[in-house]
Order: C-alpha cells, then sequence, then structure tokens
C-alpha cells in the first residue's frame, strides 16, 4: 500500500552512493525517527479506526467487539432481546370487572413496554467488577441511539 513506508531504506535510498557510511547513516536515521514515529501512530490509529468503522451496532458485531475487547480468551459476553411485558391494569371495585386476574407475574418497572431495556448484555461478574466503565462506553459508542439496554451478571 501508499502508507507502508521503510524509512530506513528510504534514507539509504535517497543518499547518494559515495555519502554512503555508517556515521552518515546513523545520523540521518536519528533524524527520520521522529517521522517514522509519527507515521507509526497514525497506522495504528488508522488500523483503531477501520475496525471501528467495520462494526456496528448489530447484535453479532457489538457481541464481537464486547468479547474482543473485555473477553478475548474465553468469549463468555452474549446479548438478548430485552423483556418487554404489558402492564395488567388491576379494576377497582367502582368499575365492577372480575377480580380474578389469572396467573400474573409482577416484574421490575424498567421491564414493561415503553420503559424497559431494548436488549440485555449478559457479562460475567468479574468482568464487570473489573471494567464496567469501559463495558459501558462500549456498548453506548455501538449501539443505535434510540435503543436502551441493561446489563446482568452471569
Amino acid at each position: 500500500m501508499w502508507f507502508n513506508i521503510n524509512f530506513e531504506k528510504l534514507v539509504l535510498l535517497l543518499t547518494p552512493t559515495f555519502l554512503r557510511k555508517k556515521g552518515l547513516i546513523a545520523y540521518l536515521n536519528s533524524l527520520v525517527l521522529p517521522i517514522s514515529n509519527l507515521h507509526y501512530q497514525w497506522k495504528v490509529k488508522r488500523l483503531s479506526d477501520w475496525y471501528k468503522l467495520k462494526h456496528t451496532g448489530q447484535v453479532c458485531y457489538l457481541r464481537k467487539v464486547l468479547n474482543d475487547n473485555l473477553d478475548p480468551s474465553l468469549r463468555r459476553i452474549y446479548i438478548d432481546e430485552g423483556n418487554s411485558f404489558r402492564r395488567k391494569y388491576i379494576y377497582t371495585r367502582a368499575e365492577k370487572k372480575p377480580v380474578f386476574l389469572g396467573k400474573m407475574f409482577i416484574y421490575q418497572n424498567a421491564e414493561y413496554l415503553n420503559t424497559g431495556a431494548d436488549f440485555n448484555v449478559y457479562v460475567p461478574s468479574e468482568i464487570i467488577n473489573q471494567s464496567k466503565h469501559q463495558l459501558d462506553a462500549l456498548i453506548v459508542f455501538y449501539k443505535l441511539a434510540s435503543k436502551r439496554y441493561k446489563i446482568y451478571p452471569i
């Protein structure tokens, strides 16, 4: 590629043959070293930007990013759909509706429709304890703006 530059080789090739002595080549390489370091930093930044551009907020990519960054060897992080339960209305005596409601479960307030999480992230508890902020930052960076999430320890 056009951006893969070997600065030591470039210095050697651009130096006239009658000036190619060890001392002069070492001196010229020391002059080029800051540019070489800057070029290396640019290549690392370019690779990280390509990684960020390749991965989107889709579940498969988000799971891959979380596992790559937080659990690269065991890959135990997974994502599931959020719980969205419908609210059940309990009637008053004045409304004269049936008292029997059938089997009814009581959920947390965040688990009902329009207030719950759109997806759940299941993460091992040691990862949550070690890098909770990094986990939140990665999810917020990659998820869609309208999506809400909840983190559960495994």
